[in-house]
């Protein structure tokens, strides 16, 4: 059974980062494309670990998976805070290169 829940949250987490992967590619924006991509790739690995967390008999190496979510949670917001801020600036001309 638990298998079966694993696997239903780990193909969650694929569909989620599909989902990011499309918006990418779609949306009309960078802002849109940066918010799609945080959000359901951030989404999609934390049903991704969920579910290989299920799957998993030692204590450590489910600790590892978590402290690499968390890691990629705070690393994805970082990065698209910078992108989207660069961006800013260089959309009121305050961009020096």
């Amino acid at each position: 059974m638990i298998e079966f829940v694993a696997a239903g949250l780990i193909l969650a987490g694929l569909m989620f980062f599909i989902a990011g992967s499309i918006g990418l590619l779609r949306l009309p924006d960078l802002y849109s494309r940066l918010h799609a991509l945080t959000k359901a790739d951030n989404l999609g690995l934390g049903l991704l670990a969920l579910g290989l967390l299920l799957l998993n008999d030692d204590l450590i190496n489910g600790l590892k998976l978590l402290l690499v979510w968390l890691l990629i949670l705070a690393s994805s917001a970082a990065s698209a805070h910078l992108i989207a801020q660069r961006a800013r600036r260089k959309e009121r001309g305050e961009w020096k290169p």
